[in-house]
Protein backbone atom coordinates (compact mmCIF):
# COMPACT_ATOMS: atom_id res chain seq x y z
CA UNK A 1 0.00 0.00 0.00
CA UNK A 2 1.68 3.19 -1.21
CA UNK A 3 1.01 7.29 -0.37
CA UNK A 4 -0.36 8.87 -3.27
CA UNK A 5 2.14 11.81 -4.49
CA UNK A 6 0.94 14.90 -6.03
CA UNK A 7 4.92 16.01 -6.06
CA UNK A 8 6.05 17.53 -9.16
CA UNK A 9 8.49 13.86 -9.46
CA UNK A 10 5.51 12.15 -9.10
CA UNK A 11 7.22 9.88 -6.32
CA UNK A 12 6.21 8.31 -3.01
CA UNK A 13 6.05 11.14 -0.17
CA UNK A 14 10.23 11.14 0.86
CA UNK A 15 11.37 9.12 -1.63
CA UNK A 16 15.27 10.22 -1.51
CA UNK A 17 14.88 11.94 1.88
CA UNK A 18 12.58 11.09 4.62
CA UNK A 19 12.31 14.84 5.55
CA UNK A 20 10.08 15.06 2.54
CA UNK A 21 7.83 12.49 3.65
CA UNK A 22 4.96 14.26 5.49
CA UNK A 23 4.07 11.69 8.20
CA UNK A 24 7.71 12.80 9.58
CA UNK A 25 6.31 16.32 10.33
CA UNK A 26 2.89 15.46 12.36
CA UNK A 27 3.03 15.22 15.91
CA UNK A 28 1.87 11.98 16.39
CA UNK A 29 4.86 9.91 14.98
CA UNK A 30 7.70 13.08 15.36
CA UNK A 31 9.53 10.99 18.15
CA UNK A 32 10.22 7.89 15.54
CA UNK A 33 12.72 7.94 13.20
CA UNK A 34 11.91 6.05 9.88
CA UNK A 35 12.00 6.78 6.15
CA UNK A 36 9.50 6.52 3.95
CA UNK A 37 11.42 6.18 0.82
CA UNK A 38 9.80 2.55 0.93
CA UNK A 39 5.85 1.12 0.34
CA UNK A 40 3.63 2.90 2.20
CA UNK A 41 5.78 5.19 4.36
CA UNK A 42 5.73 2.91 7.71
CA UNK A 43 8.35 0.20 6.54
CA UNK A 44 11.13 0.99 8.54
CA UNK A 45 9.29 1.86 12.05
CA UNK A 46 7.40 -1.11 11.61
CA UNK A 47 10.91 -3.15 10.69
CA UNK A 48 12.52 -1.59 13.94
CA UNK A 49 9.08 -2.38 16.11
CA UNK A 50 9.42 -5.98 14.71
CA UNK A 51 12.79 -6.28 15.61
CA UNK A 52 11.82 -6.08 19.08
CA UNK A 53 8.48 -7.58 19.76
CA UNK A 54 8.87 -10.01 16.61
CA UNK A 55 5.43 -9.30 14.49
CA UNK A 56 5.40 -12.51 12.26
CA UNK A 57 4.15 -11.81 8.80
CA UNK A 58 0.65 -12.22 7.76
CA UNK A 59 -0.28 -13.67 4.33
CA UNK A 60 -1.60 -12.33 1.57
CA UNK A 61 -5.82 -12.72 1.71
CA UNK A 62 -7.85 -13.12 -0.89
CA UNK A 63 -11.75 -12.82 -0.42
CA UNK A 64 -14.05 -14.65 -2.41
CA UNK A 65 -17.19 -13.48 -2.23
CA UNK A 66 -19.96 -15.96 -3.13
CA UNK A 67 -23.63 -15.06 -3.83
CA UNK A 68 -25.57 -17.85 -2.02
CA UNK A 69 -28.83 -18.78 -3.97
CA UNK A 70 -31.55 -20.15 -1.78
CA UNK A 71 -33.77 -22.70 -3.27
CA UNK A 72 -37.65 -22.66 -1.27
CA UNK A 73 -40.61 -25.02 -1.83
CA UNK A 74 -43.80 -23.81 -1.12
CA UNK A 75 -45.88 -26.03 0.60
CA UNK A 76 -49.59 -26.21 -1.53
CA UNK A 77 -52.61 -27.74 -0.56
CA UNK A 78 -54.89 -29.60 -3.44
CA UNK A 79 -58.71 -28.46 -3.46
CA UNK A 80 -61.48 -30.19 -5.00
CA UNK A 81 -64.48 -28.48 -6.04
CA UNK A 82 -67.58 -30.11 -8.04
CA UNK A 83 -69.36 -27.86 -10.71
CA UNK A 84 -72.17 -28.94 -12.25
CA UNK A 85 -72.62 -28.11 -16.04
CA UNK A 86 -76.45 -29.33 -16.99
CA UNK A 87 -76.77 -32.81 -15.62
CA UNK A 88 -73.28 -34.06 -15.52
CA UNK A 89 -70.62 -33.63 -12.49
CA UNK A 90 -67.26 -32.32 -13.19
CA UNK A 91 -64.30 -32.64 -10.52
CA UNK A 92 -61.95 -29.76 -10.98
CA UNK A 93 -58.37 -29.74 -8.76
CA UNK A 94 -57.25 -26.95 -7.96
CA UNK A 95 -53.63 -26.21 -7.05
CA UNK A 96 -53.20 -23.27 -4.52
CA UNK A 97 -50.21 -21.61 -3.28
CA UNK A 98 -50.61 -21.15 0.60
CA UNK A 99 -47.02 -19.08 0.93
CA UNK A 100 -46.54 -15.68 -0.56
CA UNK A 101 -43.58 -15.58 -3.02
CA UNK A 102 -40.52 -14.86 -0.86
CA UNK A 103 -39.00 -11.24 -0.32
CA UNK A 104 -35.63 -10.54 -1.94
CA UNK A 105 -33.06 -10.23 0.98
CA UNK A 106 -31.89 -6.44 1.83
CA UNK A 107 -28.71 -5.95 -0.15
CA UNK A 108 -26.86 -3.65 2.42
CA UNK A 109 -24.66 -0.21 0.96
CA UNK A 110 -22.41 -0.43 3.54
CA UNK A 111 -18.79 -2.55 3.13
CA UNK A 112 -19.98 -5.43 4.78
CA UNK A 113 -18.97 -8.80 3.19
CA UNK A 114 -16.83 -10.95 5.11
CA UNK A 115 -17.32 -8.33 8.29
CA UNK A 116 -15.65 -10.03 11.13
CA UNK A 117 -17.44 -9.47 14.49
CA UNK A 118 -16.27 -11.01 18.01
CA UNK A 119 -13.98 -13.43 17.00
CA UNK A 120 -12.28 -12.74 20.42
CA UNK A 121 -14.31 -12.89 23.61
CA UNK A 122 -13.34 -11.79 26.90
CA UNK A 123 -13.31 -15.28 28.78
CA UNK A 124 -10.61 -15.99 25.81
CA UNK A 125 -9.38 -12.13 25.06
CA UNK A 126 -6.72 -11.86 22.04
CA UNK A 127 -2.85 -10.75 23.98
CA UNK A 128 -1.73 -7.81 22.09
CA UNK A 129 1.44 -5.65 23.12
CA UNK A 130 1.45 -1.63 23.11
CA UNK A 131 4.10 -0.41 20.32
CA UNK A 132 3.24 3.02 20.64
CA UNK A 133 1.83 5.45 23.10
CA UNK A 134 2.02 9.08 22.87
CA UNK A 135 -0.15 12.20 24.22
CA UNK A 136 -1.61 14.04 21.10
CA UNK A 137 -3.16 17.18 23.23
CA UNK A 138 -1.55 20.12 23.76
CA UNK A 139 -0.30 20.60 27.77
CA UNK A 140 -2.88 23.70 27.82
CA UNK A 141 -5.97 21.26 26.76
CA UNK A 142 -8.85 20.62 29.07
CA UNK A 143 -8.65 17.03 28.36
CA UNK A 144 -5.69 14.51 28.03
CA UNK A 145 -5.92 12.49 25.02
CA UNK A 146 -3.55 9.65 24.12
CA UNK A 147 -3.16 7.76 20.43
CA UNK A 148 -1.88 3.91 21.13
CA UNK A 149 -1.04 1.19 18.71
CA UNK A 150 -0.97 -1.97 19.60
CA UNK A 151 0.07 -5.22 17.93
CA UNK A 152 -2.46 -7.90 16.73
CA UNK A 153 -0.31 -9.94 14.04
CA UNK A 154 -3.18 -9.93 11.56
CA UNK A 155 -5.17 -11.74 14.54
CA UNK A 156 -7.79 -9.06 14.84
CA UNK A 157 -9.26 -8.60 10.87
CA UNK A 158 -11.26 -5.36 11.78
CA UNK A 159 -12.79 -3.24 9.35
CA UNK A 160 -13.28 0.75 9.28
CA UNK A 161 -15.82 2.50 11.56
CA UNK A 162 -15.94 -1.08 14.09
CA UNK A 163 -14.85 -1.07 17.66
CA UNK A 164 -12.68 -3.70 20.33
CA UNK A 165 -13.25 -4.17 23.18
CA UNK A 166 -10.14 -3.59 26.16
CA UNK A 167 -9.47 -5.57 29.41
CA UNK A 168 -7.75 -3.57 31.53
CA UNK A 169 -5.13 -5.72 34.35
CA UNK A 170 -6.00 -6.37 37.48
CA UNK A 171 -9.36 -7.14 39.97
CA UNK A 172 -12.01 -4.79 40.94
CA UNK A 173 -12.97 -4.31 44.51
CA UNK A 174 -14.96 -7.73 44.24
CA UNK A 175 -11.74 -9.40 43.47
CA UNK A 176 -13.45 -10.25 39.76
CA UNK A 177 -11.68 -9.22 36.60
CA UNK A 178 -12.06 -5.87 35.27
CA UNK A 179 -14.90 -5.97 32.51
CA UNK A 180 -14.75 -4.60 29.49
CA UNK A 181 -14.74 -1.10 27.42
CA UNK A 182 -15.27 -0.75 24.02
CA UNK A 183 -13.40 1.99 21.96
CA UNK A 184 -14.04 3.16 18.67
CA UNK A 185 -10.72 2.39 16.26
CA UNK A 186 -9.25 4.69 14.92
CA UNK A 187 -6.61 3.22 12.61
CA UNK A 188 -7.64 2.19 8.92
CA UNK A 189 -7.77 -1.35 8.48
CA UNK A 190 -4.32 -1.45 7.44
CA UNK A 191 -3.57 0.06 10.72
CA UNK A 192 -0.88 2.60 11.27
CA UNK A 193 2.15 1.10 9.97
CA UNK A 194 0.15 -0.41 6.59
CA UNK A 195 0.75 -4.26 7.39
CA UNK A 196 -2.59 -5.07 8.94
CA UNK A 197 -0.85 -5.99 12.16
CA UNK A 198 -2.11 -3.39 14.22
CA UNK A 199 -5.15 -1.39 15.99
CA UNK A 200 -5.11 2.23 16.72
CA UNK A 201 -7.09 3.82 19.75
CA UNK A 202 -7.90 7.11 20.86
CA UNK A 203 -8.21 7.36 24.48
CA UNK A 204 -9.42 10.26 26.87
CA UNK A 205 -8.04 9.98 30.12
CA UNK A 206 -11.14 9.90 32.36
CA UNK A 207 -10.48 11.88 35.94
CA UNK A 208 -13.23 13.34 38.20
CA UNK A 209 -14.11 14.61 41.35
CA UNK A 210 -16.79 12.56 42.96
CA UNK A 211 -19.69 13.99 45.24
CA UNK A 212 -17.71 13.13 48.17
CA UNK A 213 -14.84 15.23 46.77
CA UNK A 214 -12.48 12.10 46.34
CA UNK A 215 -10.83 12.04 43.34
CA UNK A 216 -11.95 9.16 40.71
CA UNK A 217 -9.63 7.58 37.97
CA UNK A 218 -11.63 5.94 34.85
CA UNK A 219 -10.03 1.85 35.09
CA UNK A 220 -10.00 1.58 31.57
CA UNK A 221 -8.95 5.07 30.11
CA UNK A 222 -6.13 5.44 32.88
CA UNK A 223 -4.92 1.75 31.99
CA UNK A 224 -4.27 2.36 28.28
CA UNK A 225 -3.00 5.94 29.00
CA UNK A 226 -0.28 5.00 31.34
CA UNK A 227 0.61 2.01 28.79
CA UNK A 228 4.41 1.25 27.98
CA UNK A 229 5.52 0.05 24.84
CA UNK A 230 5.81 -3.81 25.39
CA UNK A 231 2.86 -3.96 27.69
CA UNK A 232 0.25 -6.87 27.20
CA UNK A 233 -3.41 -5.26 26.43
CA UNK A 234 -5.96 -7.99 26.42
CA UNK A 235 -8.38 -7.67 23.22
CA UNK A 236 -11.85 -8.44 22.62
CA UNK A 237 -14.22 -8.16 19.43
CA UNK A 238 -13.57 -6.45 16.73
CA UNK A 239 -17.75 -5.43 16.86
CA UNK A 240 -20.41 -3.00 15.71
CA UNK A 241 -21.87 -2.71 12.05
CA UNK A 242 -23.38 0.40 12.25
CA UNK A 243 -20.61 2.60 11.14
CA UNK A 244 -19.06 0.64 8.66
CA UNK A 245 -18.14 2.96 5.16
CA UNK A 246 -20.77 3.13 2.34
CA UNK A 247 -19.78 0.74 -0.49
CA UNK A 248 -20.39 3.55 -3.09
CA UNK A 249 -16.67 5.22 -4.13
CA UNK A 250 -18.68 8.10 -5.20
CA UNK A 251 -20.72 9.00 -2.24
CA UNK A 252 -20.63 11.56 -0.05
CA UNK A 253 -20.23 11.29 3.53
CA UNK A 254 -20.97 13.79 6.48
CA UNK A 255 -19.07 12.80 8.95
CA UNK A 256 -19.95 14.88 12.50
CA UNK A 257 -17.67 14.27 15.53
CA UNK A 258 -17.08 15.83 18.82
CA UNK A 259 -13.62 15.15 21.15
CA UNK A 260 -12.33 11.04 21.00
CA UNK A 261 -15.44 10.72 18.63
CA UNK A 262 -13.04 10.91 15.71
CA UNK A 263 -11.50 8.04 16.26
CA UNK A 264 -13.80 6.13 13.13
CA UNK A 265 -13.39 8.84 10.28
CA UNK A 266 -10.13 9.09 11.12
CA UNK A 267 -10.10 5.64 9.78
CA UNK A 268 -12.27 6.46 7.58
CA UNK A 269 -10.37 8.77 6.08
CA UNK A 270 -6.75 7.20 5.88
CA UNK A 271 -8.11 4.74 4.17
CA UNK A 272 -9.68 7.48 1.41
CA UNK A 273 -7.00 9.28 1.29
CA UNK A 274 -3.91 7.82 2.46
CA UNK A 275 -4.00 4.24 1.00
CA UNK A 276 -4.38 3.05 -2.44
CA UNK A 277 -6.46 0.05 -3.17
CA UNK A 278 -7.02 -1.87 -5.88
CA UNK A 279 -10.73 -2.76 -5.39
CA UNK A 280 -11.19 0.63 -4.02
CA UNK A 281 -10.63 4.44 -4.91
CA UNK A 282 -12.80 7.44 -3.46
CA UNK A 283 -14.38 10.01 -5.43
CA UNK A 284 -16.54 11.58 -3.68
CA UNK A 285 -17.07 13.95 -1.21
CA UNK A 286 -16.08 13.44 2.28
CA UNK A 287 -16.71 16.61 5.00
CA UNK A 288 -16.08 16.45 8.76
CA UNK A 289 -16.93 18.91 11.03
CA UNK A 290 -14.84 18.17 14.30
CA UNK A 291 -16.13 20.07 17.34
CA UNK A 292 -13.63 20.28 20.47
CA UNK A 293 -13.09 22.75 23.38
CA UNK A 294 -10.02 24.54 22.51
CA UNK A 295 -7.60 24.29 19.59
CA UNK A 296 -5.08 22.44 21.53
CA UNK A 297 -7.54 19.63 21.53
CA UNK A 298 -8.00 19.28 17.81
CA UNK A 299 -6.56 15.72 17.71
CA UNK A 300 -5.21 14.81 14.02
CA UNK A 301 -5.25 18.36 13.00
CA UNK A 302 -2.16 18.26 10.50
CA UNK A 303 -3.44 14.77 9.07
CA UNK A 304 -6.65 16.04 8.24
CA UNK A 305 -4.52 19.48 6.67
CA UNK A 306 -2.82 17.15 4.70
CA UNK A 307 -5.75 15.68 3.25
CA UNK A 308 -7.37 18.35 2.64
CA UNK A 309 -4.10 20.02 1.16
CA UNK A 310 -3.74 17.07 -1.39
CA UNK A 311 -7.38 16.48 -2.46
CA UNK A 312 -9.23 19.52 -2.23
CA UNK A 313 -11.65 18.33 -4.34
CA UNK A 314 -12.60 15.83 -2.42
CA UNK A 315 -12.35 16.84 0.87
CA UNK A 316 -14.08 19.92 2.85
CA UNK A 317 -13.12 19.83 6.85
CA UNK A 318 -14.28 22.67 9.30
CA UNK A 319 -13.46 22.55 13.03
CA UNK A 320 -15.70 24.31 15.80
CA UNK A 321 -13.79 25.35 18.94
CA UNK A 322 -16.64 26.01 21.42
CA UNK A 323 -14.26 27.51 24.01
CA UNK A 324 -12.56 30.01 21.04
CA UNK A 325 -15.09 30.76 18.29
CA UNK A 326 -18.74 31.99 18.05
CA UNK A 327 -20.82 32.10 15.58
CA UNK A 328 -22.46 35.85 14.53
CA UNK A 329 -24.58 36.21 16.70
CA UNK A 330 -22.02 35.52 19.58
CA UNK A 331 -23.45 32.02 20.51
CA UNK A 332 -20.32 29.73 21.17
CA UNK A 333 -19.47 27.42 18.03
CA UNK A 334 -20.64 24.16 18.65
CA UNK A 335 -20.65 21.82 15.72
CA UNK A 336 -24.21 22.35 15.45
CA UNK A 337 -23.61 25.70 15.66
CA UNK A 338 -20.99 25.46 12.14
CA UNK A 339 -23.47 23.13 10.48
CA UNK A 340 -25.92 26.26 10.70
CA UNK A 341 -23.82 28.18 8.66
CA UNK A 342 -23.95 25.76 5.66
CA UNK A 343 -27.52 24.81 6.63
CA UNK A 344 -29.17 25.05 3.06
CA UNK A 345 -26.07 23.02 1.16
CA UNK A 346 -26.22 20.47 3.81
CA UNK A 347 -29.99 20.17 3.52
CA UNK A 348 -30.20 19.66 -0.41
CA UNK A 349 -26.98 17.17 0.23
CA UNK A 350 -29.29 15.03 2.61
CA UNK A 351 -32.37 15.03 -0.31
CA UNK A 352 -30.05 13.30 -2.56
CA UNK A 353 -29.80 9.16 -2.15
CA UNK A 354 -25.74 8.65 -1.78
CA UNK A 355 -25.56 11.18 1.01
CA UNK A 356 -24.54 9.41 4.22
CA UNK A 357 -24.41 10.82 8.04
CA UNK A 358 -21.54 9.59 10.55
CA UNK A 359 -22.30 11.14 13.76
CA UNK A 360 -19.77 10.15 16.36
CA UNK A 361 -19.28 11.49 20.13
CA UNK A 362 -21.26 13.74 22.30
CA UNK A 363 -25.27 13.02 22.03
CA UNK A 364 -25.83 16.69 22.48
CA UNK A 365 -25.37 17.05 18.79
CA UNK A 366 -28.13 15.01 17.30
CA UNK A 367 -30.41 17.47 18.96
CA UNK A 368 -28.48 20.49 17.70
CA UNK A 369 -28.93 19.00 14.12
CA UNK A 370 -32.64 18.03 14.53
CA UNK A 371 -33.29 21.82 15.29
CA UNK A 372 -31.43 22.91 12.10
CA UNK A 373 -32.93 20.47 9.72
CA UNK A 374 -36.74 21.12 11.17
CA UNK A 375 -37.27 24.72 9.54
CA UNK A 376 -35.42 23.43 6.45
CA UNK A 377 -37.28 20.12 5.54
CA UNK A 378 -40.74 22.30 6.67
CA UNK A 379 -40.13 24.46 3.69
CA UNK A 380 -40.07 21.57 1.48
CA UNK A 381 -42.93 20.26 2.87
CA UNK A 382 -41.44 17.21 4.86
CA UNK A 383 -41.35 16.11 8.11
CA UNK A 384 -37.37 15.73 9.56
CA UNK A 385 -38.05 13.52 12.17
CA UNK A 386 -39.96 11.22 9.44
CA UNK A 387 -37.18 12.17 6.90
CA UNK A 388 -34.76 10.60 9.48
CA UNK A 389 -36.25 7.94 10.59
CA UNK A 390 -36.16 6.88 6.68
CA UNK A 391 -32.70 7.61 5.95
CA UNK A 392 -32.06 5.84 8.85
CA UNK A 393 -33.89 2.56 7.30
CA UNK A 394 -31.79 3.28 4.39
CA UNK A 395 -28.25 3.02 6.57
CA UNK A 396 -27.72 7.05 5.47
CA UNK A 397 -28.23 8.08 9.03
CA UNK A 398 -25.47 6.21 11.48
CA UNK A 399 -25.09 7.33 14.86
CA UNK A 400 -22.94 6.13 17.65
CA UNK A 401 -23.07 8.67 20.59
CA UNK A 402 -22.40 8.99 24.20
Amino acid sequence: MLFISTNSDNSAYGHGCCSKCFLHDLSLFKDYPFCSCSAYGHRALAAAVSAVFSLHSLPTRTTSIVSRERVKFNKVSLLYRNVSSGANAVSIRAQVSTKSPAKAEKVSKKQDEGVVVNKYRPEEPYIGKCLLNTKITGDDAPEEIWHIVISTDGEIPYREGQSIGVIPDGIDENGKPHKLSLYSIASSALGDFGNSKTVSLCVKRVVYTNEQGQIVKGVSSNFLCDLKPGAEVMLTGPVGTEMLMPKDPNATIIMLATGTGIAPFRSFLWKMFFEKHNDYKFNGLAWLFFGVTTSSSLLYKKEFEKMKEKNPDNFRVDFAVSGEQTNEKGEKMYVQTRMAQYAEELWDLLKKDNTYVYMSGNKAMEKGIDEIMVSLAAKDGIDWLEYRKSLKKGEQWNVEVY
